[in-house]
């Protein structure tokens, strides 16, 4: 279930689940390669390269690979920081980062920008297993305890100091935005705080 309604390879089957995930994902290199996204091909070609190696072996693919195997080996907090670091960091940090290459930003505030996403990916994901530790399915619009026997930051640490890494990392993401003029990044820090504050 996700926001109360099955998911896709529920709703239909595994084989058609896969097939929507390849197309979205090459949607997203079609729109990425559109001069309509950018008049300059040298942007183009580093955000289809960017988005290949946020997704790819060394990012989102290579995280969920890890994933499975934390399904049979307990994994230390080192283990499963890097893990989620490629699983959902990458992607959360080529986002921020994307709208820096499309502006041409100088290579300090892109820096920040990755350094920001990457801190706030990690955070996302240790309340993303509290939330699997005590949230409440009718809230979430999912069942609680699905990651089971899985490493967690919950299972390695206990829920108290999950809860007070998840705080330190958000306070540390915003700290990277101090490259920028006050009042430009507003946005981004309420961001990070609603990732402490989500139910969902």
């Amino acid at each position: 279930m996700r926001r109360g309604k099955p998911s896709l390879h529920k709703a239909y089957d595994e084989a058609t689940a896969i097939l929507a995930g390849d197309a979205l994902q090459t949607l997203a290199f079609e729109v990425l390669a559109d001069p309509e996204t950018h008049e300059d091909p040298r942007v183009r070609i580093e955000l289809v390269s960017n988005l290949a190696s946020a997704a790819g072996m060394n990012g989102m693919i290579g995280g969920q690979m890890l994933d499975m195997i934390g399904e049979k080996q307990t994994f230390d907090v080192g283990t499963i920081s890097r893990l989620q670091r490629l699983k959902t960091g990458k992607v959360i940090a080529f986002c921020c980062e994307a709208g820096a290459i499309l502006g041409k930003a100088n290579p300090a505030h892109r820096q920040a920008l990755r350094n920001y996403a990457h801190d706030l990916g990690l955070a996302f994901q240790v309340t993303d297993d509290l939330l699997d530790a005590e949230g409440k399915p009718e809230v979430m619009g999912k069942p609680a305890n699905q990651d089971g026997k899985k490493s967690t930051f919950v299972t390695a640490m206990g829920r108290e100091q999950a809860r007070q890494r998840a705080e330190m990392l958000v306070e540390q993401s915003i700290s990277h935005l101090r490259a920028f003029d006050e009042g430009r990044v507003d946005l981004l820090k309420d961001l990070a705080y609603y990732v402490l504050k989500r139910r969902l």
